[in-house]
């Protein structure tokens, strides 16, 4: 299979992987035959990127860090959080299930099992899914990327409990926000900026009010806007005055907001997204912290389709962990548009002289 644009997909392809509604189920299974009519659906969905089966890449199958099972379980137990405030208008000052942390605590132990059998810690997060489902598909994309950087930290099991139920919350807040800036298109006033930016302060009221959540967990939700050189927000915090849970939340929710579409900007590539992390080093997030986060990505993740310096139009088939920049990739066209008599493999790590120009 291949990861391609929205754009390069016509009548007749089949989806390799399954695209996902916002409360986890499938909005179309695996082998559905593309028409001009789903086409125009997913567009209108915000989906920009699906994966496609291919004849020329069919041993090719991107595994996701998270086994799909536990994705589902986790993104269902947020959907079902917090659509249940965002219904309950009478929900402010009352706690939302006298055991959310306990179910919680139980969804990061599947993902950090998952995490746990994964033979290289380099991030890769393949599902697809509506723009209906950022909301709760961004907070767990969130937690993956939290709990590898605690595992990059060295975080106790305890520590680790604390960072990723505060990742799969910290959003929590926006419960509070009203459906009109929730569904917003054009750029905030300044009036509106100021209601979104109190979404922080609501997450942390909300979650500081359940005694089996931690305090410092409820600080992800609090502290996940504040920036390194105290431009952030709520309270313009500066350096270590931010929790390090709050540092990692607000990092890995810069990264996955870059990579996702939203309904003002395309998605950045994921090379565009951690150039921009780089180039927010001492800024925005801790140069250290920012280092040890892109380690653990997957640049161009399996299954992605790029074209080269050559003209050659590839498919990324293995990631070097050595070497995240210059993966294994297949030739499935040539420099002069001509098919190749058969497929074959480039190792960009042995071959300096060629580059990846721009992803597909």
């Amino acid at each position: 299979m291949r990861r391609v644009q929205l754009s390069m997909v016509k009548p007749g392809d089949r989806v390799a992987k399954p695209i996902f509604q916002e409360n986890g189920n499938v909005l179309l299974g695996q082998g559905v035959e593309l028409n001009d009519r789903y086409i125009d659906r997913l567009e209108r969905l915000g989906i920009d990127i699906i994966y496609i089966e291919d004849g020329k890449t069919d041993d090719i199958e991107p595994e996701d860090s998270i086994r799909e099972e536990t994705r589902k379980e986790a993104v269902t137990m947020i959907y079902k959080t917090m659509t249940s405030l965002q219904e309950d208008h009478l929900s402010r000052g009352r706690t939302i299930t006298p055991e959310i942390g306990r179910n919680f605590r139980k969804v990061f132990g599947s993902i950090m099992q998952d995490l746990a059998t994964r033979p290289s810690m380099l991030v890769n997060l393949t599902s697809i899914h509506s723009s209906d489902a950022y909301l709760f598909q961004h907070s767990f994309n969130v937690a993956v990327l939290a709990g590898i950087m605690g595992v990059a930290k060295g975080f106790n099991r305890i520590q680790l409990e604390e960072l990723g139920v505060g990742a799969l919350l910290f959003d929590i807040g926006m419960t509070k926000m009203p459906s009109s800036l929730l569904n917003h298109n054009g750029r905030y006033t300044e009036a509106e900026l100021n209601i979104l930016h109190t979404h922080p302060k609501e997450g942390f009221d909300i979650l500081r009010k359940h005694h089996d959540i931690s305090i410092v967990s409820a600080h992800c939700a609090l502290q996940h806007h504040e920036r390194f050189n105290g431009s952030g927000y709520p309270r313009g915090l500066k350096k270590e005055e931010i929790h390090l849970y709050g540092q990692i939340v607000g990092l890995a929710d810069t990264y996955d907001a870059l990579v996702s579409p939203r309904p003002h900007r395309k998605r950045y590539t994921t090379s565009e997204a951690i150039e921009f992390l780089f180039a927010a080093g001492g800024t925005f997030f801790d140069h250290e912290l920012i280092k040890l986060f892109c380690s653990h990505i997957s640049i161009y993740p399996v299954a992605t389709t790029l074209l080269l310096s050559t003209g050659q139009e590839v498919v990324v088939t293995q990631n070097n962990d050595l070497a995240v920049h210059r993966p294994r990739v297949r030739v499935i066209k040539e420099a002069d548009g001509s098919d190749p008599a058969s497929p074959y493999d480039i190792e960009l790590k042995d071959e300096l002289h060629i580059t990846i120009v721009k992803e597909l």
